[in-house]
């Protein structure tokens, strides 16, 4: 189970339908092994040369056995299946360099520096790495290390929840639930996460012996896995800016704009360089020579001594020279710098090539000093940093300017260099939900007692339900009572519920209870879902608040655990750089 083994029987049953060759030799030998084996019958055992380690080769499969060969889909499928399997086995040892060549073109090819986050980069590309979150939690017997995804790369389908238990890539439907339940507030419903976990699970803790296929094993104490998978991705989740930001336009109209070429700067040819060495080795002119005393004289010799070349108005080589920066203006040179004879080859490189000398373009070398020292007062340069200050902070607050509400749905408010659009109902609705989940959970509720009553007739299986939950829907303030028959009548409700609280709502909220599977033990689901329905007394789009309203409901936005998503997985909060709308007016190119 530790080493993934198994007893042998796809080895055999590969054997038989093909024909199999290995190649192996054991460290330490001189030599190795070469045995041949086609359609189950042995054809050859020889010594040959070969590397340390073992080599399968299978080739022809079905060749003996045509009426299978025919159930074979096509090339190009069963490619992409043998594909997807071998990027699996990449993605739980990314400590292995893996090769994959199809039709002689390199399909996959990882680097085996025990770096996930590169293979991942191999294996899904671009966009998925860039909104990847570190996650490494837990204590023995159950540890998780890995990434998960940002609620942004959400696909429709579950297949890029991937996670591995001691190497072994599974499927269990009791992580799927925990991850599912993890998102839930940060995504929309029918969207499912990007996950790439690996467990380290003690083997006691395990039965693999499941399924043939090894894919599916039980849990030996399920609640532990479940619970310790729920908290490690809710915290990655939880303290992170998960604002989005988007860009104006089409990627395609982009293409659209033509682009200026880069200059490319041709290297210098082997003979150029060591004639760039010869010139360096000639002994200078004597201080004080006329060829020196000559700065600002015509031809190369002012240009060529400083280490650049003349250049005229129109751009072309050997006009009159330009002064050299290390000549003062009473024409008595400086010492030159030091410089690298692999500066100065490129120097002369570049006026052989017709190519002018660009200071900026040209680093010095490593050893050599700066030409002139920076001005008086002058900053010295520092790093640019990358992460800046989140928007949600109380020191944030201070300095967000408050532009206005646009539609009646969206505020818009400029902090630094970005413009952050809040949707007013999104917010108001998370706000909602998180108040009343904090008063759930605290049992600080007050009840509202309704004249007339609402009269709720419900089916057989709906007052099966009812009676099953009716202490935790009393626990939260409603007040419920046999009416008759199979009526009951609501003579009270939670408070906050008290705007909002209709047939229609309280009937919703039963059939809601029949989607989960709930336990006594575990009244919080109930309770998530009294508190999402709160959310329909959120205030509604097309609706003008003024700039009060708007800076409360900012500052309550503060006080949330997440108040980047409202309850349904929608963002309340999307951003917009000032360099995306720079480049809409063609300011910047």
């Amino acid at each position: 189970i530790s080493s993934l083994g198994f007893r042998g029987e796809a080895l055999s049953s590969i054997a038989a339908v093909s024909q199999v060759e290995v190649i192996t030799q054991t460290a330490g030998s001189l030599t190795g092994a070469r045995y041949q084996i086609e359609g189950g019958q042995e054809k050859s055992l020889e010594e040959v040369g070969a590397p340390e380690g073992t080599t399968f080769i299978s080739r022809n499969l079905f060749y003996n056995t045509p009426a299978r060969r025919k159930f074979l889909k096509t090339p190009q499928t069963e490619g992409a299946h043998v594909a997807e399997l071998v990027e699996k086995m990449a993605l739980s040892r990314p400590d292995i360099s893996i090769r994959l060549i199809q039709n002689n073109q390199n399909k996959l090819h990882t680097s085996g520096n025990s770096n996930l986050k590169d293979v991942i980069y191999t294996v899904f590309g671009r966009e998925i790495t860039a909104n990847l979150i570190p996650l490494e939690t837990g204590a023995p017997p159950v540890c998780i290390s890995g990434f998960i995804g940002k609620p942004v790369i959400a696909r429709s389908n579950r297949n890029y929840e991937n996670y591995y238990i001691n190497g072994r890539y599974i499927k269990s439907g009791l992580i799927a639930k925990a991850i599912e339940e993890a998102y839930k507030p940060f995504m929309m419903q029918h969207k499912y996460p990007f996950t790439l976990l690996h467990f380290t699970i003690d083997p006691g803790f395990l039965d693999v012996n499941v399924h043939p296929t090894k894919m599916e094993l039980r849990f030996k104490d399920q609640e532990l896995i479940y619970k310790t998978v729920f908290h490690a991705i809710s915290a990655a989740l939880s303290h992170k800016e998960l604002i989005p930001e988007v860009e104006l336009g089409e990627k395609q109209a982009e293409k659209n704009i033509p682009q200026l070429k880069p200059v490319r700067i041709r290297e210098p040819e082997p003979f150029e360089v060591n004639r760039a060495a010869e010139r360096v080795a000639q002994p200078a002119a004597p201080y004080g020579a006329p060829a020196q005393r000559d700065a600002a004289g015509s031809g190369a010799g002012a240009g060529e001594r400083n280490g650049i070349t003349a250049i005229d108005k129109s751009g072309q080589f050997g006009g009159r020279a330009a002064p050299a920066r290390n000549v003062p203006a009473d024409g008595v040179p400086l010492p030159a710098a030091p410089a690298s004879g692999t500066d100065k080859a490129a120097k002369a490189s570049d006026a052989a090539a017709g190519i002018p000398k660009a200071a900026d373009k040209i680093p010095l070398p490593a050893d050599a000093a700066p030409e002139t020292p920076p001005a008086a007062g002058t900053p010295a340069p520092e790093q640019m940093t990358m992460f800046e200050e989140k928007l949600l902070t109380p020191k944030a607050r201070a300095s967000h300017r408050l532009i206005g509400q646009l539609f009646d749905t969206y505020w818009l408010i400029e902090y630094q260099d970005q413009l952050y659009i809040i949707d007013q109902h999104a917010a108001h609705e998370k706000v909602l939900y998180e108040k009343t989940m904090a008063t759930l959970k605290s049992r600080e509720y007050t009840s509202q007692l309704l004249n007339p009553p609402i009269i709720l007739s419900l089916s057989r299986s709906e007052e099966v339900l009812l009676l099953r939950y009716i202490d935790h829907f009393r626990a939260i303030g409603f007040e419920l009572e046999h009416f008759g028959g199979r009526e009951y009548a609501v003579r009270g409700v939670p408070a906050n519920l008290f705007s909002i609280a209709k047939k229609e709502l309280l009937m919703e909220m039963i059939d809601d209870l029949s989607d989960e599977q709930f336990t006594d033990r575990n009244p919080d689901i109930i309770y998530e879902r009294i508190a999402s329905m709160s959310c329909k007394a959120a205030v509604k789009g097309n609706h003008r608040l003024s700039e009060a309203e708007a800076n409360h409901l900012i500052d309550q936005l503060l006080d949330l655990e997440n108040p980047y998503a409202c309850p349904h997985g929608r963002p309340t909060i999307i951003s917009m750089s000032k360099r995306e709308l720079e480049k809409k007016f063609k300011r910047i190119v």
